[in-house]
């Protein structure tokens, strides 16, 4: 959660020196490569089908689209309000998504929960301000919340056919290629003139943030449960904050500490499960 925290931080220095597509390319590759150790140490061999293949390419397409919102957004918006907004809101989002799509029966606190949601939102991404919210980053943090949603369902059914750190690795390769091809008449080695601080942020955000916190989530996943161990998600927003306002002298926004607060609630009460009646 901490490395997943400080990606933050990472993504809003990258977006201070080169352009998106530049960027989205290395932070793939870089990803790719560091994948390479982590599949040498688990061995085991990578099994696809037409049914894996389905989720892959639709997992790549939405990654890609994470990436340039989420570029956007940081690049004109603070990287811990982001963090929050998108970690909080896309539970919310997810659940309703599943409900519709699956026509899941729900219960009166996941109503409840979907309600506060509804209003922990409103406060994070400012809605009450409609001219506000248009002209601000958070719109860009909005999209990102719903694309988001649309990857974890989609992993979650991926998990049936291929194996998680797999599936994550074929998607970073895929995602290579495809902005590749995007920024090919780019100067894709502009980064080689940038200085310590910029390759210090790409390392850390292709490495450290993705491959190392994605490995170590599923490995905690298959020792404690997915449930406890999505809880511990909640606490990536706080280090986001942490890292921006120490590294970044981003300040720490009082709507976004109430929105994310009244957000995690509502996440609580949406997973919350019925007691058994006797």
């Amino acid at each position: 959660m901490l490395l997943w925290g400080g990606g933050w931080t990472a993504l809003k220095i990258l977006t201070l020196d080169l352009p998106m597509d530049v960027i989205i390319f290395w932070r793939f590759f870089i990803m790719s490569l560091s994948f390479l150790p982590i599949l040498y140490f688990f061995k085991t061999p990578i099994k696809l089908n037409a049914s894996s293949f389905k989720y892959i390419l639709s997992s790549s397409v939405l990654n890609i689209a994470f990436m340039a919102s989420s570029f956007l957004g940081i690049k004109y918006g603070f990287a811990g309000s982001g963090s929050v907004i998108i970690t909080t809101f896309s539970p919310v989002i997810t659940f309703l998504f599943v409900a519709i799509l699956f026509k899941n029966r729900l219960y009166t606190h996941q109503y409840f929960g979907l309600t506060l949601g509804l209003i922990g939102g409103v406060i994070l991404l400012q809605l009450s301000d409609l001219k506000l919210f248009m002209d601000s980053s958070n719109i860009y943090f909005l999209l990102c919340a719903i694309i988001w949603a649309g990857v974890t369902i989609l992993s979650q059914h991926a998990r049936q056919h291929i194996h998680p750190i797999h599936y994550s690795f074929i998607i970073s390769v895929v995602a290579t290629f495809v902005t590749f091809a995007y920024a090919f008449n780019s100067d894709l080695m502009s980064v080689f003139d940038q200085g310590k601080r910029f390759w210090i942020a790409m390392i850390y955000l292709g490495v450290f943030g993705q491959t190392v916190a994605t490995t170590i989530f599923f490995m905690a996943s298959g020792e404690l449960g997915s449930e406890k161990t999505s809880s511990f998600m909640f606490i990536v927003p706080v280090f986001a904050l942490i890292s921006a306002y120490l590294i970044l002298d981003e300040p720490i926004e009082l709507h976004i500490i109430i929105g994310g607060l009244i957000s995690i609630v509502a996440v609580y009460f949406i997973n919350k499960k019925k007691l058994p009646v006797n």
